[in-house]
């Protein structure tokens, strides 16, 4: 049995999305700015899609972008806002715990003037909304940070931080990069009022090289792709139709079953902390109130890369940390303050709609078998 705990780096594309893309690949074909009948199915693909990621965030279809995935969109949202807003101010505000889409858009503007102040987390590892808010000065153009960390599933407190920053500084830039937490946690732009927010469409059961920025009605920014027309000219190039439709069913399964989904999340969290109490050699580094969707651990004393190749040859796959770190030692986790050996040894496993108990139950027999192997340089 193929035991995959990795969905936080991509998860497997559902049915419905695979059928879709296929039939938009051999049946709907055309391109959506030709005016023929081709085209104007095509159209309406676009059209269907953006109505439903509407729907998710309670926004009108025409803020929604359609890109290549969250990284074009965090470029898009960052580089494109600083450069729409380049006579306001030359300070961006972050956080030290960034997805590396986030922290090298942010790093290029800092090679071209600006300043980056990065906010780091409480010694609980926590963020407080009053140093995102402190942060933030008359100078500050832009507001950039996660929703949920994508390494701990640490919930970043947009619910409080983003109104009070309304209130003190109104014509401030907010840009939400929610791919760990787009449709698992309620997103109502009507009450979430930031300016711009990323999502990708792989997390979500679609495939890859899909993603979106939501833009709120009457936002400027600046294109970083020239060319067409297409989607209010923010983004040229003919759009993906096939992984667009795809995409559409995604978001509509995400969003009709949610509910069910988080609890098949939240049961495997807690399932797994449970469990991890009886094993000792275990730390879970995740906080109690991270997002159920994932969980990371340590086992200090054993590297990640051993574990993690262990568990590979039982057909189970977890991660180390990011995706886009290929491996590397996390600088994610050491910004939140976890010691140097728990960073080594740190474990990210993340669940999908389809994880069962009978997975975790390997898995755990799996891990404790490595444990027992590789105790002699446990310390």
């Amino acid at each position: 049995m193929e035991i995959y705990l990795d969905n936080c780096a991509t998860t497997k594309v559902c049915t419905e999305a695979a059928n879709a893309c296929m039939r938009a690949m051999t049946e709907q074909y055309g391109n959506p700015s030709s005016l023929h009948k081709k085209g104007v199915e095509a159209e309406n693909i676009l059209t269907a899609a953006r109505k439903t990621a509407a729907s998710i965030l309670n926004c009108d279809p025409e803020c929604i972008i359609f890109t290549s995935g969250a990284t074009e969109s965090n470029n898009l949202a960052i580089l494109g806002g600083a450069a729409a807003r380049k006579r306001d101010g030359k300070t961006i505000v972050t956080s030290s715990v960034e997805h590396a889409s986030v922290e090298h858009a942010a790093a290029f503007l800092e090679k071209q003037g600006y300043t980056v102040k990065r906010v780091k987390p409480r010694p609980d590892g926590n963020f407080a909304p009053s140093d995102f808010i402190s942060a933030v000065d008359e100078d500050t153009v832009m507001l950039t940070f996660m929703m949920v960390n994508n390494e701990l599933g640490s919930i970043l407190p947009y619910e409080t931080m983003i109104p009070a920053l309304r209130r003190k500084y109104p014509k401030l830039l907010i840009h939400m990069d929610a791919v760990q937490g787009f449709t698992k946690f309620p997103l109502n732009v009507r009450k979430i009022d930031a300016d711009l927010i990323s999502f990708s469409g792989h997390k979500l059961y679609a495939p890859k090289g899909i993603g979106g920025l939501y833009v709120k009605k009457g936002v400027r920014i600046e294109p970083v792709i020239h060319g067409g027309s297409q989607e209010r000219t923010l983004r040229s190039g003919t759009q993906a139709v096939p992984l667009i439709a795809a995409f559409d069913e995604a978001l509509k399964l995400c969003r009709d079953e949610g509910t069910k989904f988080t609890e098949t999340y939240r049961f495997c969290n807690n399932y797994l902390r449970e469990a991890f109490q009886n094993m000792p050699e275990v730390v879970i580094n995740s906080p109690e109130n991270a997002s159920p969707h994932l969980l990371n651990i340590s086992v200090p004393g054993v590297p990640s890369e051993i574990m993690l190749h262990f568990l590979e040859q039982h057909d189970i796959f977890v991660s180390s940390g990011s995706a886009c770190s290929k491996g590397a030692k996390s600088v994610v986790l050491k910004a939140y303050g976890l010691p140097e050996e728990r960073v080594k040894s740190a474990l990210r496993l993340s669940f999908s709609k389809d994880t069962t108990k009978e997975q975790l139950d390997i898995f755990l027999d799996v891990l404790e078998q490595g444990i027992r192997r590789f105790k002699a340089v446990i310390r």
